[in-house]
């Protein structure tokens, strides 16, 4: 794993988006689009509290990327992110084109945890973002956040 000291700005931003979810009274993922140069294009975070269980930010990342960037910042773009990609949003990284991804907790963290918790699996498998999008880098997880994804996660399932 080969993520810089000047990329954890980029991860906390996403864990404080993944907590502004939570407040909102939705799943704590946050997300983050980044440029070649180090500017931040677009962030977001979860929003299926809406009913819409597609509202992932990681998918309206990819969505904003196709419609706001060429094909080459796309793919020199990197998407930090405060959980792994599920297979929806790798699929949607993959095919709009953008570069590296940077996660927190990886998606076999998070099964762990909700399972620990008694959360019901999900309707899809979780699986590693290369399964589905094995092209893309990937780095992840990055253990300087993980233990507040973790309480996140926690803390909205115990609601």
């Amino acid at each position: 794993m080969v993520v810089k000291d000047t990329e954890l700005p980029y991860l906390r931003r996403c864990v404080e988006l993944a907590t502004e979810a939570l407040e909102a009274g939705d799943e704590p993922f946050g997300s983050v689009l980044v440029g070649a140069g180090g500017e931040v294009l677009a962030e977001d975070h979860n929003r299926v509290a809406s009913g819409d269980r597609t509202r992932h930010p990681e998918f309206e990342l990819a969505r904003w990327a196709a419609a706001h960037l060429t094909p080459e910042e796309r793919a020199a773009a990197t998407v930090y992110t405060s959980g792994e990609h599920c297979p929806m949003c790798a699929a949607a990284h993959a095919w709009v084109g953008l570069g590296r991804i940077v996660y927190v907790a990886s998606s076999a963290q998070l099964a762990e945890w909700l399972n620990q918790l008694g959360v019901p699996a999900p309707p899809v498998r979780t699986l590693p973002v290369n399964e589905i999008a094995p092209d893309v880098i990937v780095e992840g997880p990055v253990p300087d956040f993980t233990e507040r994804v973790r309480q996140l996660h926690h803390r909205f399932h115990r609601r």
